[in-house]
């Protein structure tokens, strides 16, 4: 890592700025209490806690924050959230930089996740709901990883954890209109 990477000279408004538009959160409101990354059940393994994501956000860190894991290994259980006593919304800010990572196609930190991450929003996006055929199929070919665990997956099958055919809603169409507005930032 170059010394331009974790070197903080100047601070950008920009990305805290875009983060507020996308998601509605007012970072700067943070004061570092740390009650978010104290709190948060999967702090051990990310590289940047909760309460650091949100000064990097306020230094305007984006190449950071994009590339980190922090953002991919985040549970969404909103403990953080819920912990703020300036009620910011936390685990909505790890969701708006990966989205960001997802657009700007970084190098992403864990591709494995942002993968399942796409391929759950996808099977979403097109059935209506999650569906464990649509899940594992997109992810094993977003991943190239077609016959890892073909094994298991058959013992699923037979033994019917998994059904074969997806189950999908009857409004397909406004769920789709509803996710083409969403990532063309308009309202809905």
């Amino acid at each position: 890592m170059e010394e331009s990477d974790w070197m903080i000279n100047a601070v950008n408004r920009l990305l805290e700025r875009d983060l507020e538009k996308r998601t509605g959160q007012k970072v700067r409101d943070c004061y570092q209490c740390k009650k978010c990354s104290a709190g948060c059940p999967v702090a051990f393994a990310m590289d940047l806690v909760p309460h650091e994501v949100m000064k990097m956000v306020q230094y305007g860190q984006e190449r950071r924050l994009l590339r980190c894991s922090t953002i991919w290994l985040c549970a969404s259980c909103e403990t953080c959230s819920t912990r703020c006593p300036n009620e910011i919304d936390i685990a909505g800010v790890m969701d708006g930089l990966r989205q960001m990572a997802i657009q700007k196609e970084e190098r992403l930190a864990e591709r494995e996740v942002s993968l399942f991450h796409k391929s759950f929003l996808n099977g979403i996006k097109y059935t209506g709901k999650t569906n464990e055929p649509v899940l594992i199929g997109q992810y094993k070919a977003f991943s190239r990883k077609l016959f890892d665990d073909l094994g298991l997956g058959a013992v699923m099958v037979a033994k019917r954890k998994i059904k074969v055919v997806p189950r999908v809603v009857k409004d397909r169409k406004s769920l789709r209109r509803i996710f083409d507005e969403t990532e063309r930032g308009e309202s809905t």
